[in-house]
């Protein structure tokens, strides 16, 4: 399935783009394999507003915002998920701020147990749950919890607009989300997935973690879908003409050609489509081995 991704964008780093009415957008200078350009923060609403995934620990990130804010208030600090590419940046913004932060949670999965991608030092002031509230004077974000790429992901609608959508890095336009156990579950993703997809024509623009707007998302949410099903049914297909393989093994034939920055991710993600098979008893794993049941 081909995927229609967009991967157009002229943004200059730290610099301030009025996307949507009330919503605005600063990239930071972290551009790489799996963030494209770089983060997006975005700010949202007028005078006393809310800044949305503050990006790294980077001073210069910090400056451009607070720079785009001059003569403003931020009253709140959202962060999406707590990748080191999304929520450190949230601790120098508070420090400068004084605004309290929100998210769902911490870090649902230890270093020690696969989780070295994630921002362990972040707690949320305001623990934010599935349909939770988070409103300022002139806007209101209804959060919806999307694990999935991350276990404490969130995406949030913003309530009253033509149906404007942060959706983070469980769905960007310009690349699929990589999905990397045990925190990157494949199981909760599509589960995930299929909750947006329902939604319908309530989200007419998502505004993603990375890379430009989404515009008229439902056919991408097809795509993304159809995308996915493929590879499980192509990981399936290799495994069983393989007989055994581990995931690392299976990524030529699944993936074909790759940038060699992507193998090791793409290893990840599949060996998770590997796991959820095993949980629909589609294949059996033997040590780091698996084959079809």
């Amino acid at each position: 399935m081909t995927i229609p991704f967009l991967r157009k964008d002229d943004l200059a780093h730290g610099a301030v783009e009025e996307t949507a009415p009330g919503v605005r957008r600063v990239l930071c200078d972290n551009p790489s394999a799996f963030t494209f350009r770089g983060t997006n923060t975005w700010i949202i609403g007028r005078g006393r507003v809310a800044v949305l995934d503050p990006g790294p620990e980077d001073a210069a990130h910090l400056a451009a915002i607070l720079a785009a804010l001059r003569g403003e208030e931020i009253t709140h600090i959202l962060v999406s998920h707590t990748h080191r590419d999304h929520s450190p940046g949230a601790r120098a913004l508070q420090a400068a701020t004084g605004a309290p932060t929100y998210g769902f949670g911490r870090h649902m999965t230890p270093p020690d147990q696969g989780g070295e991608g994630g921002d362990h030092g972040f707690t949320p002031d305001v623990a934010v749950p599935d349909g939770g509230v988070v409103q300022g004077d002139d806007w209101r974000l209804t959060a919806l919890h999307t694990p999935g790429h991350c276990g404490n992901h969130l995406c949030f609608a913003m309530d009253g607009t033509a149906g404007n959508f942060f959706s983070a890095d469980m769905v960007m336009g310009w690349s699929t989300s990589v999905v990397s156990p045990p925190d990157g579950d494949m199981a909760a993703y599509m589960n995930s997935l299929e909750r947006l997809i329902a939604r319908g024509d309530a989200d007419r623009m998502y505004l993603c973690g990375h890379g430009p707007r989404l515009p008229e998302p439902a056919p991408y949410l097809a795509a993304l879908k159809a995308h996915r099903l493929e590879r499980e049914a192509k990981t399936l297909e290799a495994l069983r003409t393989a007989g055994t393989a581990t995931a690392a093994e299976l990524v030529p034939p699944v993936y074909g050609p790759l940038d060699p920055r992507l193998v090791g991710p793409a290893g990840r993600s599949l060996l998770s489509h590997l796991i959820k098979l095993e949980g629909e008893g589609a294949v059996v794993r033997e040590g780091k081995r698996w084959r079809t049941r």
